[in-house]
């Protein structure tokens, strides 16, 4: 119905460039642990599963279209049927953008693969703050999704960010998942930005640099409980007023014994890239704050973030690309730390103990899954019904390869190297490791044009979240239905 609307708006208007395209995917994994390897669930937007036998169908159009001037419209849908997930319909994308020259106007859920630091997430471990690990939040954003050179700058300075504001779907979810005689929240409000700097002419001189913030924010909904008898009680409505969603932009603490209104966590994101005539290089680094104490350098140290090398070799039928990213969210302020020791209690603060993702109202969780990294799995490889991170102090490191082949094969292997120690406040009893690995083979025969054919190995190993050994099979035909 959207892409036929949209259809006849584009005749009206004379557009030109009209396509509607379509893709379907059957999708299946089988493993022997208790929970599926990490890698068959991660950053796969939510439709995938911990659990450790599931699969989807799914099927979806989108519509382009291009009017005169600059003006473009594309539009999708993507449903999927799934087994033994966590709802067994799913609305995976229903979106509609608008757009005139760089700017965009987004409106609907949509699996959104760019990023402030552009991470290619086929192979990176994730973004600490929004990346591909939850299933899409459906938002109204306006966006400039790659840099746009600043008029008189020739090309030296550009910029991109985004502004959007939307509602969580996971309501019912919550529904079921709480254990009885817990809180929760529902119908949570959504809200982020970013802005990001680009300074150089990668046609001019080989080296670029990028910086800037991503900010984002929980607030509004209504708090729930579930009684001993499984009865659900709305126990308190929260604020979600106009006033509200102008205070969501700018999160102002108003005195030392009172936090800001919602959830507010956010990234500072650096870039330095190279660009010779046949290779790339990146290094990039996203610092990652859950409150004040790490949004500036107020104690002198940044020792939590997001490290990234990524390498693409000259052409060759071997390795396209080599990525190697550290993580670590151990420091979190420190267990404790005392801002100021002024003469008077209200001159005292007492910082640390970020206990990233967490929050008593508003868990850094979309459907149960990390919204961030998911190397802090979600509540949902918990077990025990509440909305919780049995462990997010954690260290990585993650080596990923791919490769191309031929035309048709394709070809990555991901390597991730994980230890736990639990939070501040409930410590495990002792580190656990937990190792994690995919090797994925892609064909896309040339005779067979459309189809794509992909099995996958994955396997963990270690004390966190135990051992598992398994394949996935997945198979998609894409094509064109008409275009003018």
């Amino acid at each position: 119905m959207a892409a036929a609307a949209l259809s006849l708006l584009a005749v009206e208007a004379g557009a030109r460039g009209d396509s509607l395209s379509y893709n379907v995917e059957l999708s299946a994994s089988a493993s022997t642990g208790r929970y599926a390897p990490l890698w068959f669930t991660a950053n796969r937007y939510g439709l995938s599963s911990e659990r450790p036998n599931s699969g989807y169908l799914r099927a979806g159009v989108g519509y382009k279209t291009e009017f005169g001037k600059g003006w473009n419209v594309e539009a999708g849908v993507d449903l999927a049927g799934t087994v033994d997930m966590d709802a067994p319909f799913v609305v995976q994308q229903a979106y509609a953008d608008l757009s005139w020259r760089v700017l965009t106007l987004s409106v609907g859920a949509k699996e959104r693969s760019d990023s402030p630091l552009d991470k290619d997430f086929r192979l990176s471990s994730g973004a600490m703050v929004e990346g591909p690990n939850a299933r899409p939040i459906p938002q109204v954003r306006l966006e400039v999704k790659r840099y746009w050179d600043v008029p008189g700058t020739k090309g030296w300075l550009g910029v991109k960010g985004h502004f959007g504001y939307g509602v969580m779907t996971d309501s019912r979810w919550r529904d079921n998942f709480v254990a009885a005689g817990n809180t929760y929240t529902k119908n949570i409000i959504y809200h982020s930005k970013s802005l990001m700097f680009r300074v150089g002419n990668a046609e001019v001189f080989p080296l670029t640099m990028e910086i800037g913030m991503l900010e984002a924010a929980q607030f509004g909904g209504s708090r729930w409980r579930r009684g001993e008898n499984g009865t659900l009680e709305c126990v308190q409505n929260l604020p979600n007023s106009f006033k509200d969603f102008i205070d969501a932009i700018v999160p102002i603490q108003k005195s030392t014994l009172e936090n800001v209104e919602g959830n507010h966590v956010g990234s500072w994101n650096f870039a330095l890239n190279y660009e010779a005539s046949t290779w790339r290089a990146r290094l990039y680094y996203e610092h990652f704050y859950d409150d004040h104490s790490q949004l500036t350098w107020q104690y002198g140290r940044w020792k939590d973030g997001h490290i990234g090398v990524e390498v693409t070799l000259p052409r060759n039928p071997f390795v396209t690309k080599v990525l190697w990213e550290g993580l670590s969210t151990t420091d979190q302020t420190g267990p404790i730390l005392y801002d100021g020791v002024g003469g008077s209690f209200g001159d005292l603060q007492m910082s640390g103990r970020d206990c990233y993702y967490e929050h008593a109202t508003y868990p850094w969780t979309h459907w149960g899954q990390n919204i961030g990294t998911p190397f802090v799995p979600g509540p949902v490889y918990d077990g025990d019904g509440n909305l919780t991170f049995r462990s997010n102090r954690v260290k990585l490191h993650h080596v990923a390869l791919s490769g191309d082949p031929t035309q048709e094969l394709s070809w990555r292997a991901l390597l991730s190297f994980a230890r736990h120690w639990g939070t501040y406040k409930a410590p495990l009893d002792k580190i656990e490791h937990q190792n994690c690995m995919l090797f994925e083979l892609s064909y896309k025969p040339k005779r067979l044009g459309g189809w794509k054919f992909a099995a996958a190995f994955g396997a963990d190993t270690g004390g966190y979240n135990g051992e598992s050994y398994g394949g996935m099979l997945t198979i998609s035909k894409s094509g064109i239905l008409w275009a003018k």
